[in-house]
Formats: structure tokens, sequence, C-alpha cells
């Protein structure tokens, strides 16, 4: 009963509250941006873990042993306001328990009109049954991810090419809106190399009806990373790559106007806009 000890219980959560400092990149958050969150700690916490917009986070070391540190997420559709990041911890004398009130802005996209094939707005009983089929396939993978972190270090743009679409964006086919644009689009020639953004374990290389060639890779506790439109894979179902490494080509392949390459990354679910992501510094 807290009743028994209420004089060192408040001096505890003092402490708590003047050793710790918690920050986050980029400093303004908005919806469907990650979010990377940095905390100092005191001294003696050894494991960290949290909760945020109803996702668990786990929370890694940093190399110094003075804090930690883990990738988050904000869902497109979220409201702007104050959310709540719940820190729980594992320190010599008891637990480690924080809550800092993380303020999110609002978030303005664009909207654009695209003309395609029809057999993408409008796909006869066939293509309907490969779409299907594509949908379990993608549910599949996206349920595989493994549950230690496999990415370090800062994330590295996957072309050499300047970006032709950005995030968030409603996407008008043929005069009717049918998506928002979840990703970052570079505008590459066919051929192109495309690198590995950064390391993990590749789920799937596989051509599907909509993204073309595609592939995914894990990089652990629910972030994976998405590269559509492909011509030809480098790599298969199983491997294991680095930061840079190539993993394809460029191509027009699926649902797209020409040659370019769709980047897209998840975050337990969640897509997150590209574009921040490889802009976060990720720290040491």
């Amino acid at each position: 009963m807290f009743f028994a000890c209420a004089g060192v219980f408040s001096a505890r959560a003092a402490e708590v509250r003047s050793t710790s400092v918690v920050t986050w990149q980029p400093a303004k958050l908005v919806r469907g941006s990650p979010v990377l969150f940095q905390v100092r700690t005191p001294a003696g916490v050894s494991q960290l873990s949290g909760k945020w917009l109803g996702h668990e986070i786990k929370f890694e070391p940093l190399a110094n042993k003075r804090g930690f540190y883990a990738l988050g997420g904000i869902p497109v559709e979220t409201a702007a306001g104050s959310y709540d990041l719940e820190l729980q911890g594992t320190r010599r004398n008891g637990e480690f328990k924080l809550v800092k009130k993380v303020r999110i802005a609002p978030a303005h996209y664009p909207r654009v009109a695209i003309t395609v094939s029809k057999q993408f707005t409008e796909p006869n009983p066939e293509q309907l049954k490969q779409i299907a089929a594509d949908k379990q396939v993608k549910k599949d993978v996206f349920s595989r991810t493994g549950p230690e972190q496999q990415w370090a270090g800062n994330f590295e743009p996957p072309v050499n090419a300047p970006t032709s679409g950005v995030f968030g964006t409603e996407r008008v086919f043929n005069g009717e809106v049918k998506s928002r644009h979840l990703g970052l689009d570079y505008a590459a020639p066919a051929g192109t190399p495309v690198h590995a953004i950064n390391a993990g374990t590749v789920l799937l290389a596989q051509k599907l009806y909509f993204e073309g060639g595609f592939i995914v890779i894990d990089h652990g506790q629910g972030l994976m990373s998405l590269y559509l439109h492909l011509s030809d894979f480098k790599v298969k179902e199983g491997d294991a790559v680095t930061t840079g490494e190539v993993i394809a080509q460029s191509g027009a392949s699926g649902r797209a106007t020409g040659a370019h390459l769709h980047l897209a990354v998840r975050w337990q679910g969640i897509y997150l806009d590209p574009a921040v992501v490889l802009h976060l510094a990720v720290p040491k």
C-alpha cells in the first residue's frame, strides 16, 4: 500500500524526473512521421520498454551506457494533440517509471491525379483472384518480423536519384480517389541499382500485381522496408543484407506510370514517411 511509504515514493519519483531526459527526432512530430526516442535514465537502469500510441516499444542501450533509444511511429490518421509515452524499466533498487507528454502537430498532405491502365482500377475476375492471393502473401509476410533489432546506424537512400513523389499524397486514379501514397518515389531509370536502406533479412522477393517486382526487408521489432516496381532481383527470401547492399534493379512493373522506385517503411503495421526516416541521426 502506498500510504505506508508515501514520503519515500515521492522522493524516488522526484529523483526519476530530475535525472531523466526524453528527447526525440524529428523535433516537430506530425501524423505519418517516424519518431526516434532517446532516453537518458538514472544510473542503474538495465532495461527499458515503453508504450506509445497503443504499441509496445523495446529500447536498445546506447553504446556509452548512459541511456536508451528506440524507433516508433505515428499513424497517418492520428489527430493533432498531446500523447503519453509511458516508460518502464528495471533498475538495481526497483522499477524505473516515467510518463512523458509528446506533442503531435497537424499535417497537411497534397492531392495528385494519376492516369493508369484500367486493369489497375477496374481489374477483371482473373486479375481480382491474383490481387486476393497477393493480399494473403503480404499479410503473411508482414506478420513475420523478428523480435530483435537488426538495423544499426543511420538509414541510407536506396538509389542515387531525385525524388518524384512524396509521402501522404492522396492518389486520384482516373478521376477517383483510390489511396494515399504511403511511400517515397524516386525518379530512377529502369536498371538503376537499388540498395537496402539498413541491415536486415529479406522476407519476400516476388512479383505481385500492384507492386510489380517487390522486396520486403525485415529490420526487426516490426520495422520493415519495402521496394516496389523492381525489374530484377539480386537477393532471395531468407538472405541477410547489410546497409547499402544492392538488392535489385529499378523498373516500371506493377501499377506504375513509368520507371521509378517506390520505397515504403512500415513499423508495427504503420506506414511512416521514408524521407524523415532517412534523415534521422541515430545515436551511438
